[in-house]
């Protein structure tokens, strides 16, 4: 490595940012009540000398874009960006990260504390550790520690705090129109240190479907919602399965099923001895990398429709299917893109270990950053998606140091170094 990339290397405040993760921890930014913790990260982004931009979102204005999706009401939302860099002929480059949390669940189930940021066995436990607080806050100390080696970017780096990233990405959505866009953007999302330049889509879906109410005791008069719904349940099991054995991707070959169809909440009858005469189910449907959302909604539908009318009743009284809340496209860039290159290296140097390249099967705001504000985007950063939106979430903290080594440096070598002070007195242009 060249001198001033081990500088940068040796100012990073691990201490520091393990405090502060835990800081940022005991915040509980539920889905609508992230204020608090924006208003604590842009305090940090100061300290880590950031030039720091907060607005409030126009709820109002943001829900007529097409791109605008949220499942979680919200009357207010602050939105958050960190500024470093001359934009001296450098290219530019975005880091994000969301603070909105997922609820923690019965708390009895956590051995740790979920809103006290715990350090125990090597990790950094507590709702938010790893989705995504700890990424978050390694964008942050990436940038502290460049400001504290002394560099001047050539190039813009933008650090982003955003809101609503569970439910939709509302608060990525308002930083691309309010003009943050970029060369190249790293989401820090929790991928085990794999580098990401492909993210499946996920859409939000509701299925109503109609029975017919009877007493119990005269089952056969009535008509059964749970019943017919058991028939379109096979139907979109099926289309999973045809689904997944057709869109095969490169990116995607250690998955099984990298485009799931979960059905995550069914709600039926309202008397334990009538037949219920509605049944309402809602869940998550998966979009293959390079499929139009359109095209995947038709596919769904067709399959729903198609089962309804192999049955007398459903086709009488066919299913109702809504699609709301989050609407997460998917998206990709080619894994030769410098963006993909630069943190790739970049990993490959902190560690000495080969990079692992591959898609993910999870939404993100990528799709976002990609579709919306055409910045080329790859997903990076600390911990396993498998340990968030459950009791006992956690972060390796050897992730964590790994995360902001390789952010750090990626971010001097995109950007690009335009002088950096060799002591307090005289600058070294390089």
């Amino acid at each position: 490595m060249q001198q001033i990339e081990q500088r940068v290397l040796a100012a990073i405040d691990v201490d520091g940012l393990l405090d502060y993760l835990r800081e940022l921890i005991a915040i509980p930014s539920l889905g609508g009540a992230e204020t608090a913790a924006q208003e604590s990260v842009a305090a940090q982004m100061s300290r880590c000398g950031l030039r720091v931009d907060a607005w409030e979102l126009d709820l109002a204005r943001l829900s007529q874009h097409p791109g605008f999706s949220m499942e979680v009401q919200r009357e207010c939302g602050l939105g958050v960006v960190g500024l470093m860099g001359e934009g001296a002929g450098g290219r530019s480059l975005i880091l994000n990260g969301h603070v909105d949390v997922v609820p923690c669940g019965d708390e009895t189930n956590w051995h740790y504390p979920p809103w006290q940021g715990t350090i125990a066995h090597g990790r950094v436990y507590g709702r938010g550790a790893v989705d995504m607080k700890g990424g978050l806050c390694c964008a942050l100390f990436a940038a502290q520690a460049l400001r504290d080696a002394g560099v001047r970017l050539k190039g813009r780096l933008i650090v982003e705090s955003v809101v609503g990233e569970e439910d939709g990405g509302v608060g990525t959505l308002a930083a691309i129109l309010r003009g943050y866009t970029a060369d190249g953007a790293v989401i820090v999302e929790p991928t085990a240190l794999a580098v990401v330049p492909a993210q499946a889509g996920a859409l939000s879906f509701r299925v109503t479907v109609q029975g017919r109410a009877a007493h119990g005791c005269v089952r056969e008069e009535g008509v059964s919602a749970v019943e017919k719904f058991i028939l379109i349940h096979e139907a979109l099991m099926k289309l999973e399965r045809e689904y997944n054995n057709e869109a095969r991707h490169a990116l995607y070959s250690r998955y099984r099923l990298p485009y799931p169809l979960c059905i995550g909440k069914v709600s039926a009858g309202d008397w334990p001895s009538s037949v219920p005469e509605r049944l309402v189910c809602e869940g998550r449907y998966g979009v293959a990398v390079g499929e139009d959302v359109a095209t995947a909604r038709q596919r769904f539908e067709a399959a729903v429709a198609q089962a309804a009318q192999a049955d007398p009743w459903l086709r009488e009284h066919p299913p109702l299917v809504e699609w709301w809340g989050g609407q997460f496209e998917p998206a990709s860039i080619p894994v030769d893109h410098p963006v993909v290159e630069t943190v790739a290296q970049a990993f490959g140097d902190v560690t000495g270990a080969a990079t692992r390249i591959e898609g993910v099967t999870y939404g993100a705001d990528m799709r976002l950053l990609v579709n919306v504000g055409q910045t080329p985007t790859v997903l990076f950063g600390p911990g396993d998606v498998r340990n968030s939106h459950q009791p006992d979430e956690y972060v390796p903290v050897d992730d964590l140091v790994t995360t902001v080594r390789t952010l750090a440096l990626a971010a001097l070598r995109f950007c690009g170094c335009l002088s950096y002070v060799v002591d307090t007195a005289t600058p070294d242009e390089t």
